[in-house]
């Protein structure tokens, strides 16, 4: 849903005709003070829980480098003494 000009002058008749317009810039004092004291309580917990330190990057070579080959299968000991069975 696409929020357009004509939706907010709706919500700010609304909030007129609700609240007033004597208590509308006490709400609008409070709610900003309210998220001033958030902003302020999260500063504080950031710094009282400082980040861990990065991790240092493996070498370029090490992460690149290719996976060792597979072994090559083990030939039977008749193959490797020159005996052919099944003949």
């Amino acid at each position: 849903m696409k929020l357009e000009g004509w939706h907010f002058v709706i919500v700010i008749a609304l909030a007129l005709l609700l609240f007033g317009a004597p208590r509308l810039p006490g709400l609008a004092r409070s709610a900003g003070q309210s998220l001033r004291i958030f902003r302020s309580e999260v500063r504080q917990m950031k710094d009282e829980n400082p980040a861990p330190a990065p991790e240092t990057p493996a070498p370029a070579a090490a992460a690149y480098a290719a996976p060792p080959a597979p072994a090559a299968p083990a030939a039977p000991d008749s193959v490797q003494k020159g005996q052919i069975s099944g003949t």
